[in-house]
């Protein structure tokens, strides 16, 4: 009897654990993504400072640029703050539930 509930534990334990690894190794891979895509914002953003100016082409660049930083600022967060490791499966989780819902939102439609 003994036996199979620690048995029983030891298999959910490692379907927790795989989970929160695949939970854990698919946010990394977001991000990683995102920080490739702002890749060119500093030379854009110095340009102005280096005595040229923002074309219109180049404010429209800036935006979406600004946009994705400010996708990824809860990560940010969670990585300057002490004992963050930890915190990241937490907010893996999070975040996929809302983009999850809103997946779900847009498929639904507007009611009317």
């Amino acid at each position: 009897m003994a036996r199979t509930f620690v048995a029983r534990i030891g298999a959910k334990g490692v379907a927790v654990f795989r989970s929160a690894r695949d939970l854990t190794a698919r946010e990394k891979r977001h991000l990683l993504n995102e920080i490739l895509q702002v890749r060119g914002l500093m030379p854009l953003l110095m340009k102005q400072r280096n005595k040229g100016r923002w074309t219109i082409e180049d404010r429209a660049e800036l935006r979406v640029h600004l946009r994705r930083l400010s996708s990824l600022s809860p990560y940010l967060v969670v990585l300057a703050l002490p004992g963050s490791f930890i915190m990241l499966p937490a907010l893996a989780w999070w975040l996929d539930r809302r983009r999850t819902r809103n997946r779900r939102l847009a498929q639904v439609g507007p009611k009317g």
